[in-house]
């Protein structure tokens, strides 16, 4: 418990109680860049937290279906300690809005186009741009890595680690809040 409560600056003079299981989606273009390095910094910081979790991502454009993600992203990834080589892209579908409790998007087209191809099932509520984890209502965006040199892969990591970072933080910090009550 130390170990994981010093990797994400918490306390633990309280017992944690977040065995919740919680269900995020990662969104962006094509599902090989960006959503599957934060699919997979979300699953590595919950999974370290002991969260129940499940992560996902998934693209707005299909061009990618099946694929793993790009190369680069990979390779980033893996100098990180987190292995995203056995995720597959996949298109977000309008169900996703029911079915994912959080759905985090990288840009303001995905916002967009998760709004579009949400249809009836839209629900602002749940969908957020994820850098606004670090400066909320700023709607900054993760900018796309594709075909940038690996240096613009790495920024982009290091972006949506904070982020994700934050969550996790946020939600142990109220949970132990809620516990102390």
């Amino acid at each position: 418990m130390k170990a994981i409560s010093k990797h994400l600056n918490i306390s633990t003079s309280q017992p944690l109680y977040y065995l919740c299981h919680m269900r995020i989606l990662m969104v962006c273009l094509g599902n090989i860049c960006r959503s599957p390095l934060a699919e997979g910094i979300m699953s590595h910081h919950a999974q370290a937290a002991g969260l129940n979790w499940q992560v996902d991502s998934a693209g707005t454009g299909g061009w990618h279906t099946g694929e793993q993600p790009h190369p680069m992203s990979r390779k980033v990834a893996m100098k990180n300690g987190i292995d995203i080589s056995y995720q597959k892209a996949r298109t977000f579908v309008k169900e996703d809005m029911l079915q994912f409790d959080q759905i985090f998007v990288m840009d303001q087209q995905n916002y967009s186009d998760v709004k579009y191809l949400s249809g009836d099932n839209w629900n602002p509520e749940k969908v957020d741009l994820l850098l606004n984890l670090i400066t909320p209502g700023s709607n900054q965006e993760v900018p796309d890595p594709w075909s940038h040199p690996e240096e613009k892969y790495h920024e982009v990591f290091a972006l949506i680690d904070r982020a994700c970072r934050i969550f996790v933080e946020s939600y142990l910090n109220q949970q132990t809040s809620n516990s102390n009550h």
